[in-house]
């Protein structure tokens, strides 16, 4: 990207290898404020659990009204081994 990472340290984006190299390049400040946004993102909503079912989490992959349809589905997925 063109612009400054860190415009206070006058670190451009174009500085940061690629890898684990960029690890240490970050300012650590940086890596602070991109934990607290995924940490925001990820509890925005709370550590509530309003669904009955654990490990429901309110969409599914599989899914078919028709019984058959639903067993052809998941005979698939089994064994193509995804269900696990």
């Amino acid at each position: 990207f063109p612009g400054f990472l860190s415009p206070s340290q006058d670190i451009r984006f174009s500085d940061i290898p690629n890898g684990l190299a960029a690890i240490s390049k970050v300012p650590s400040l940086g890596w602070v404020q991109i934990l607290c946004f995924a940490g925001f993102i990820e509890g925005k909503d709370g550590l509530k659990w309003t669904n009955e079912n654990p490990g429901d989490i309110g969409w599914k992959v599989i899914t078919s009204q028709d019984p058959e349809m639903k067993a052809k589905k998941l005979a698939a997925d089994l064994s193509n081994g995804r269900l696990a």
